[in-house]
């Protein structure tokens, strides 16, 4: 069911981002979808969470096409929010703003739904659930209310600025020809699809690393803390790992706040070499670090975290400006298409990543549940390091090396954007 719904979930990316491009409304192209699928959005997830009193096979039928109807709503609303970035503002500072503030809320998010999603869904739990299906159907009714009140607020707060031009004519193999020559676009897929391999292969690692490499480890911690956790006590592998993935979104948050000032400070494409490469460096040194060396392995983590965070926020902005650049270079603009394109190329990135990981698992003789070989924990640590390290590399020296939109370079195509825009609109 899960494979079926992301990869049909998938082939939709592109399609929504073409009829949202073709979308004309006194809201705009965008504004639209946030404001007419938040709540039939918030019902399919409702409804994806509510077990029916059918027979197995019912209950199996309901959840196909409660699940896949979600997750089509959800890419029908995501693919226009996410696309927004692109229109809001044609001033490249300001969106590289408005993209951090989206990652900023998506690790708030994430780390809001990790401390409350269980104690709502609990039997007995916040909302007095009397069965665990009781429970999940609640907590959805909390999470639907939120989320409809979320769009509703970017709805009304937002208005959509950057239009293509009046004398554009639609045509879907126009736009898919002028997506597929649009360079700058290419050159910043292939550094995200590199970058994704960089962060999953790692991020898949995790857990094997500490179970077999770090394993349980005595640790001291000052009496000041909560008497739970202070004092000299032995820290199995999985509350190790648990705090390094929550230390991990907590600092990937912090780095994405400090984006717009590190981006204006030095300009995009270099704000994102610069952070990169430290993020490759802390990366690289776990290959020298011993399994008992615990301030050292969260040290260098918390430094490449808050400067890997910060990267994803980086990609999403400058893909709006090769929707600038694509207006410039062919005089037609499809901030949609561009968008959902490269939600569509991700999202299949992050599924070959997973593979990718089990492949490199595999071939340094890793056997799950079982005690690693020499060999097998001297892989895990390469797999935790060196490996992605050298993705990150190629994923770097693409963008070095291909990417022609600096600074520089974005200010010309908008200060020629904005006089052809004046002179269209004069007549």
């Amino acid at each position: 069911m899960l494979l079926i719904s992301r990869t049909t979930d998938g082939f939709f990316d592109p399609v929504i981002g073409m009829v949202s491009d073709r979308t004309t409304s006194r809201w705009g192209k965008f504004r639209p979808y946030l404001l007419f699928t938040c709540v039939p959005l918030a019902v399919a997830a409702f409804l994806t969470f509510t077990v029916p009193n059918f027979g197995a096979v019912g209950k199996l039928v309901w959840a196909y096409a409660t699940f896949n109807t979600f997750m089509i709503l959800y890419t029908v609303i995501n693919i226009p929010y996410t696309a927004m970035l692109g229109v809001i503002s044609p001033n490249p500072n300001e969106r590289t703003a408005l993209s951090s503030i989206k990652f900023v809320g998506a690790f708030l998010g994430g780390i809001l739904v990790s401390a409350t999603l269980l104690p709502m869904a609990k039997v007995g739990g916040w909302l007095g659930a009397t069965t665990v299906q009781h429970g999940w159907q609640l907590a959805f009714i909390v999470i639907g209310i939120a989320s409809t009140l979320s769009f509703l607020v970017v709805f009304l707060n937002t208005r959509e600025r950057v239009l293509p031009p009046k004398a554009q004519h639609t045509s879907i193999g126009r736009d898919l020809k002028d997506l597929l020559t649009n360079r700058p676009w290419l050159i910043l897929l292939a550094t995200t699809l590199t970058f994704i391999l960089f962060v999953a292969l790692r991020g898949n690692i995790t857990a094997h690393y500490f179970k077999y490499y770090v394993g349980s480890q005595t640790v001291t911690l000052p009496s000041f803390l909560p008497k739970s956790i202070a004092g000299t006590q032995t820290w199995g592998w999985e509350s190790l790992v648990s705090v390094f993935n929550t230390s991990n979104q907590i600092l990937s948050l912090l780095g994405a706040m400090l984006v717009p000032f590190v981006a204006k400070a030095t300009g995009r494409k270099t704000a994102f070499i610069i952070l990169f490469v430290v993020a490759i460096l802390s990366t690289a040194s776990f290959y020298v670090l011993k399994p008992d060396q615990l301030l050292l392995i969260y040290g260098i983590n918390a430094l490449g975290s808050i400067t890997g965070g910060p990267l994803s926020a980086l990609l999403w902005a400058m893909f709006a400006d090769t929707a600038d650049y694509a207006e410039w270079k062919k005089g037609r603009r499809a901030t949609g298409l561009v968008f959902s394109a490269s939600i569509f190329a991700t999202k299949q990135g992050w599924g070959i990543a997973g593979g990718f990981s089990l492949l490199l698992l595999n071939s340094v003789g890793y056997i799950a549940n079982k005690v690693q070989t020499p060999e097998a924990l001297s892989g895990l640590v390469r797999l935790m390091s060196l490996y992605p390290a050298a993705i990150g590399i190629l994923s770097l020296g693409i963008l070095i090396v291909f990417y022609p939109l600096n600074e520089r370079r974005m200010s010309e195509i908008a200060e020629d954007l904005k006089k052809r825009r004046a002179i269209e609109a004069g007549t």
